[in-house]
Parts: structure tokens; C-alpha cells; sequence
């Protein structure tokens, strides 16, 4: 336990009415560690209300692991330095989780104003006590911490801080119990939260379609993600402004990255076909060598048949020639002779008949 000697530091706002957004204070050193007070002039979650937060300064330069116990208190001061009102005391665990803490209820704006310090120099003063501080050398940037019931790796802390400061109510209504689970489902959010923050032309459709997917499995899971389903409607709607506005470039460009990413799809499933089609590809190749050798077998042969064909037709003739030559008178005299004989044959057979 290391006790510490309070610490005051005072610190003065001109014309606060004229403020509207967040007001840092200097820098000051308690417990060798430094810090500093934000102001809210219109408040913090809250209307009406001055809002004052104790600040550590730059925790990301701290060692990992490191954690400070200190109790703390403001104080509204007249001109005179004397004290007009003062918060009560609260004692915090400062951490890296947790880098500010403070009270938003801290005064009334409109006791402020009858006094009338919105017009004004305003002079506050906070008192800090250190308590205890520890230093956790061992915890790496793997390690994982808790935040509002959800464990995360140490690398994401900033992010994570930073998504509860700005949506303090986006796990009210988390469904799920299980711690494995919500590590997962938080580091579904955080991937999401990280590709929406890209800018909108850079989307393809189907990133639009997956983003839209994720987040309706974000919600149905407990999430209040309203402001995020808003961004998407927004990035969505971009898109399309810049599709019917831009250039047939533009266009064509979409139309190409949505077809490399179908392309990618049909290259996985015709790769189990790739061995079957390369297998049918040779054997075309064969049969085409085949073929150019049987036609050239072919066209020998029918070459030979053709010779073959016409010495055939020319002995005919021949044939025919030698015939004709050799026909002589006796031929043809035996010729009459034969039909004479069969003519007397005939009228003997018919007379013998009559009898």
C-alpha cells in the first residue's frame, strides 16, 4: 500500500456559456503519474449539467498491467480562491479498461448561472489522492482482460474502451452467458466495426450482403447496434449513388470484381474436374494422330484400286477387240445350218402328231 499526500490543482474557464464541446485541463503530476480533468460544459450523458472527469495521461505509454487506486474530488472556488461547493470524495481504480473516471452530476448549470460564473471566469480545483499503484510486468499483449463481462486480448483495450464510452448500453441486453461465446461474438463486433470503417467505393456487393448478414447474427445475439445498422445503410447507400453517378468505367470495374469473385467460386469446383478434362484432351490428341495415319493409309489404297479398276476396263476392251476379229463365214453358215435342221424337226413332229 502506498499512501500518498493529496494533490491540488487548480485550473480556471473563461466565458463557460460560450463552450460547447469538450474542454481538457493542463496537465498535472500526483503520485509520480500524471493526469489530467475533462471538462463537459453541456454534460456528460447528461443535460444541465457541468460534468467533470479525472483523467490519466497517457496511458498507453504505461507499463502493461498497470492499475492505480485513487480517491478524488472538486471544488468550485469564488475569486478569492475560497471554496463554494465540493463533490463529495470518490476512490476509483483507475486501469486500463478504465482511464477516466469522474462526476457527471458535478453542478448545475443554472446554479452556475445565478452565481454568474457562465459569463465569467470559472475557477475549479481537483484533489486527488493516489492510493495505490501496481505495476503487472508479466501481462503481454496476448493476455486477455476483462470488460463489462467480456474477456478481450490486451491489444484490443483501446478499441474496446472506446466502443462502451460511445455506446455505454450496447451490451444491456447480451443474451448469451457462456464467456467463450461473448469473446467470440465481441470479436465478431470488432472485425465488423473495422470493415465498416473502410471507404464505401472500396465494397463490393457481396462484402455488403456479408456485412448486412453479420449484423443482423450480431443483434438477434443482444447487441443495440442501431447506430452501426445506420452506418451500413449509409455505406449501401453510396454505393448505389455511385454506381448510377459514376463513369461505365466504374461500373465496369464492379461488374469485374464481382465476376473475379465468382470466377475464384467456379475455379474451386472445377478443380476435382481438372484431372478428367486434361485425360479426355490426350485421348483427343491421340485419336487425331490416329486418324491422320489410317487416312493416309487410305489414300494409298484407293490409288491402287483406281489402277486396278481402269486395267480391268482396258482388257474388256481388248476382250471385245478380239472377238470381233475372230468371227469367220463358217461361224455363221454353221448358224443357218442349225436353224434349217430344228425347222424340219418341227414340221415332222406335227405331222406325226396328225396321224
Amino acid at each position: 500500500m502506498d499512501d500518498k499526500k493529496p494533490t491540488s490543482f487548480t485550473f480556471e474557464i473563461d466565458n463557460l456559456s460560450e463552450k460547447k464541446g469538450l474542454i481538457s485541463s493542463p496537465k498535472f503530476l500526483s503520485g509520480n503519474d500524471e493526469w489530467f480533468v475533462n471538462v463537459y460544459p453541456n454534460g456528460y450523458h447528461i443535460d444541465e449539467r457541468l460534468s467533470l472527469h479525472l483523467q490519466v495521461a497517457n496511458p498507453e505509454s504505461l507499463p502493461l498491467g498497470w492499475k492505480k487506486q485513487a480517491s478524488y474530488s472538486f471544488a468550485l472556488l469564488n475569486q478569492s480562491g475560497e471554496e463554494l461547493y465540493r463533490t463529495p470524495e470518490s476512490c476509483k481504480l483507475f486501469r486500463p479498461q478504465f482511464t477516466g473516471w469522474g462526476s457527471p452530476k458535478a453542478f448545475t448549470l443554472q446554479k452556475l448561472k445565478d452565481m454568474g460564473y457562465l459569463e465569467n471566469k470559472l475557477i475549479l480545483k481537483v484533489d486527488v489522492k493516489v492510493i495505490e499503484a501496481v505495476d503487472e510486468g508479466a501481462v503481454t499483449g496476448n493476455d486477455m482482460l476483462d470488460v463489462r463481462g467480456f474477456k478481450v486480448l490486451y491489444s484490443q483495450l483501446p478499441l474496446v474502451n472506446k466502443l462502451f464510452r460511445k455506446h455505454p448500453d450496447i451490451a444491456v441486453n447480451f443474451k448469451l452467458k457462456n464467456q467463450s461465446v461473448k469473446t467470440t461474438y465481441m470479436n465478431f463486433l470488432l472485425g465488423l466495426i473495422e470493415k465498416l470503417d473502410k471507404p464505401s467505393p472500396s465494397f463490393t456487393e457481396i462484402e455488403l450482403s456479408n456485412a448486412q448478414s453479420e449484423l443482423i447474427d450480431l443483434t438477434e445475439a443482444g447487441f443495440e447496434l442501431d447506430w452501426l445498422k445506420k452506418k451500413l445503410d449509409e455505406i449501401s447507400l453510396e454505393k448505389k449513388r455511385g454506381l448510377t453517378d459514376g463513369s461505365p468505367v466504374q461500373e465496369i470495374d464492379e461488374h469485374i470484381k464481382n465476376l473475379n469473385l465468382e470466377l475464384e467460386k467456379e475455379k474451386e469446383k472445377s478443380a476435382t474436374c481438372a484431372a478428367e478434362v486434361l485425360l479426355l484432351e490426350q485421348t483427343v490428341s491421340d485419336l487425331r494422330v490416329e486418324l491422320s495415319k489410317e487416312k493416309k493409309k487410305s489414300a494409298s489404297s484407293a490409288t491402287e484400286v483406281l489402277l486396278l479398276e481402269q486395267m480391268v476396263l482396258d482388257l474388256k476392251v481388248e476382250l471385245s477387240k478380239e472377238k470381233d476379229k475372230s468371227a469367220t463365214p463358217n461361224d455363221l453358215l454353221e448358224g443357218v445350218v442349225s436353224w434349217e435342221v430344228l425347222d424340219y424337226a418341227d414340221i415332222y413332229t406335227n405331222e406325226k402328231g396328225e396321224e
